[in-house]
């Protein structure tokens, strides 16, 4: 990080601003693919499989979730150069639990390589998709083949022009029990039907692999691609979602930690009204609250990576709802007070700041809004106290 990934940041925003000029805003920077070679070449690939899918590396969950900490210190470059960024990761993932011989090798293998990107295409424009069996999108079993229609949005990475396969969630058994409704398919992104709609920004930034909104007609796939079982969709989701959520969750606690940082340095720089910022008293509670803060969000953070290494994300399903509650809110309000003591600097483009608010307030809504994990939490601890069924 401090050798290679921090002193490329600039080189990687004079880049993207050049890609973006001649018209490519989701190609990828040269530098990326240098450092992803040097990234390798050292060993530091793939970290995020749990020891479990991957021994060549042996780690856990616990041992990855503060490796994936340092790299939320450089959102935008370090996660990609570790071969370590969403939503491949949890792609990765579902192939390497649920995927056939064949689909390993047609699309983890690459993936693996990091010479191709993947999108998972869940979210709906038109339903509440906080609640994953709201999903509209039809999947229909015709002869040998899957038929897909509707559509998608905030499918991650599918700007990429490295981009060649979706996993896609949709209804394939509209009579089924809620749970069992859903099931995942392989498309390869230049299926006949299959079209970006457009790329959407957040809060104006446009990111490098985009988020695209997708048109699915008449999207035909052969059952080959069908991921699992017919039904077990929503399963598979679960289970993609809750170690998603720890790399999520640490990769902010960075962001939060070098936040505080940034704010510090320029606390002591700055002076007003004859004193430096760092000795106003306001600026202090910011910085001792931050530091408590971020402490006890990482305790919360590696506890339930232990609970999913010892006991599987299933059991930790508490703690992985809580940390997706108290880490994003934890860091925007950090990040917030870092922007506050940098002035007019903080929301410019001159740090990192500005966007990573904007990561952070999204994240936020991401895999689940902080209201559906409140409830989560709430129904378990009325269950555990036998007060609701």
């Amino acid at each position: 990080m401090e050798q290679k990934i921090l002193p490329s940041e600039s080189i990687y925003h004079q880049q993207r601003s050049a890609l973006i000029e001649a018209g490519q805003p989701h190609a990828l920077p040269a530098i990326v693919e240098s450092l992803k070679e040097s990234a390798r070449s050292k060993g530091l690939w793939n970290l995020f499989l749990p020891d479990s899918h991957d021994p060549a590396h042996g780690l856990s969950v616990t041992d990855y979730a503060v490796l994936a900490e340092l790299t939320g210190w450089s959102p935008d470059i370090a996660p990609e150069v570790l071969n370590c960024s969403a939503p491949d990761t949890g792609n990765m993932e579902v192939l390497h639990l649920f995927g056939t011989d064949e689909q390993k090798k047609q699309w983890l293998e690459p993936l693996l390589a990091g010479e191709i990107r993947s999108g998972f295409a869940m979210t709906e424009p038109d339903v509440a998709s906080s609640d994953a069996r709201n999903i509209a999108t039809s999947i229909v079993k015709e002869g040998n083949n899957y038929v897909i229609n509707g559509r998608k949005w905030w499918t991650t990475g599918a700007m990429d022009p490295r981009c060649q396969i979706l996993i896609v969630m949709g209804v394939t058994d509209p009579d089924a029990d809620s749970n069992y409704r859903q099931s995942m398919v392989l498309v390869p992104m230049n299926t006949p039907g299959v079209s970006i709609v457009r790329n959407l920004s957040v809060f104006g930034y446009i990111d490098q692999h985009g988020h695209a909104e997708i048109l699915f007609e008449n999207v035909k796939v052969p059952v080959a691609n069908l991921i699992g079982t017919q039904g077990s969709g929503f399963e598979i989701a679960q289970a993609r979602l809750g170690p998603g959520r720890i790399h999520h969750c640490m990769r902010a606690i960075g962001m939060a930690e070098r936040s505080l940082s940034l704010m510090i340095e320029r606390a002591g720089e700055r002076t007003t009204f004859g004193s430096l910022l760092s000795q106003q008293g306001v600026i202090q509670d910011w910085i001792a609250n931050a530091r408590i803060d971020i402490e006890q969000a990482r305790l919360l953070v590696l506890k339930t990576a232990w609970l999913i290494d010892t006991v599987g994300a299933k059991a930790a399903r508490k703690e992985i709802a809580a940390i997706k509650v108290v880490v994003p809110r934890m860091a925007q309000e950090i990040i917030d007070h870092a922007i506050q003591v940098h002035g007019g600097a903080g929301v410019s483009q001159d740090t990192p700041l500005a966007a990573m608010f904007a990561g952070i307030r999204t994240l936020r809504i991401v895999d689940g809004p902080d209201e559906v994990h409140l409830r989560d939490i709430a129904r378990i601890e009325l269950k555990n106290r036998h007060i609701t069924k």
